[in-house]
């Protein structure tokens, strides 16, 4: 009986990006290699750094073109989702000027318009950076469900021609036929474990042999419609922190402490901790997000946040994280219109509680 095949590049999009970087690489010169996503870009469950997928890819850069020099950027950021990484696009990874890069938030992200949006306004970003670096967009999978974003994530990929490769129809598919067991790959039916992350960088890098196979063979440029598939608000998203907002505080405090890294993420925001505390915004925008922390160490404040003074529908903004597995960087959207007004955002402090275990902080505001 003949083998089955299990490939993982469900969109083949235009090589052209990736053999241009392996053509030049075979030169010698120095390149970023950069990953751009979630947990699972992050590395969760990998029992070191060098486990993860992302690592692995970056090693097969190193090993393919050892006259070359890689430079490694990781900025994944657990339980986050495209719409606030087209917010941080710039600070955690366009700054170092890749020359490639996998993006990965298909099972952070919804499967809805709202979420393709924002996965256009990352992927515009990128793909119109200065050095035109190679993308490649990964679809991760809840292993046990099979659910996750592609089908609106690659729609997106198809029409800037960027290949995709997605583990519901490589590892996933495995599974379902019972050729691979689920429990060796994950322990939680959604990050892999090490030899997960092995086996997710293994469908990627087959993506990158094949080009490599083909490198002498003449590929085409993309060519992109100057106008976006969806209406891409996001592709310059605002992120509104202390270093470049001066909202109105009564009885919130500004965060003085001094962040140290990305990954440093309950820094530069404000601070929340009694009944009545308050803080206000007012911002131009269609689409409003906020961005705070939701904890397991509780009790914790609750907060709610009002739009244009309609208190009569007040959005419940509460701090206690009732999932274990961890804090969480949550993000509320609570206004997404079709056009830009100007609105006051008031968030404030409507439960505290004598034994609380922290206070409610407000990491950020993001709008389009």
């Amino acid at each position: 009986m003949e083998r089955k095949e299990y490939s993982g590049i469900v969109e083949k999009g235009s090589l052209h990006r990736i053999k241009s970087l392996m053509k030049a690489a075979n030169a010698g010169g120095e390149y970023t290699i950069g990953f751009l996503g979630g947990s699972i870009t992050q590395g969760s469950l990998a029992t070191t750094p060098e486990g993860c997928y992302a690592y692995l890819v970056y090693e097969w850069w190193k090993k393919k073109f050892p006259s070359a020099v890689f430079s490694f950027v990781n900025a994944g950021i657990g339980g986050t989702t495209s719409l606030y990484g087209s917010a941080r696009a710039w600070k955690d990874l366009l700054m170092y000027q890749p020359d490639f890069v996998v993006i990965d938030f298909t099972v952070n992200d919804d499967a809805n318009e709202l979420f393709q949006e924002s996965f256009e306004g990352v992927i515009s970003q990128l793909y119109k950076a200065k050095k035109s670096p190679a993308l490649v967009v990964l679809n991760n999978v809840c292993y046990d469900t099979g659910v996750n974003a592609q089908e609106y994530h690659n729609k997106v990929a198809s029409y800037y021609q960027i290949p995709c490769v997605s583990m519901k129809e490589s590892l996933y598919a495995q599974i379902l036929d019972g050729n691979l067991v689920r429990s060796s790959i994950t322990q939680d039916n959604l990050h892999p474990n090490d030899f997960g992350h092995g086996l997710v960088a293994e469908q990627i890098i087959n993506l990158l042999e094949e080009a490599y196979k083909g490198l002498q063979e003449e590929e085409i440029e993309e060519s992109v419609s100057k106008q976006s598939l969806t209406n891409n608000r996001f592709e310059h998203a605002k992120l509104y922190q202390i270093q470049n907002c001066m909202p109105l505080l009564d009885g919130f405090q500004v965060d003085t402490r001094e962040k140290t890294g990305m990954l440093d993420l309950y820094k530069n925001g404000w601070i929340g901790k009694k009944e009545g505390d308050t803080i206000t915004f007012q911002v131009e925008a269609s689409s409003i997000s906020i961005q705070y922390l939701k904890s397991v160490v509780k009790p914790r404040p609750v907060a709610e946040a009002i739009i244009d003074g309609d208190k009569e529908h007040p959005i419940r903004l509460d701090a206690n994280f009732e999932e274990t597995w961890g804090d969480c960087l949550y993000l509320e959207t609570v206004i997404n219109q079709e056009k830009k007004k100007s609105h006051e955002l008031v968030i404030r402090i409507i439960e505290a509680h004598k034994d609380d275990k922290g206070p409610f902080y407000l990491v950020s505001i993001i709008t389009d």
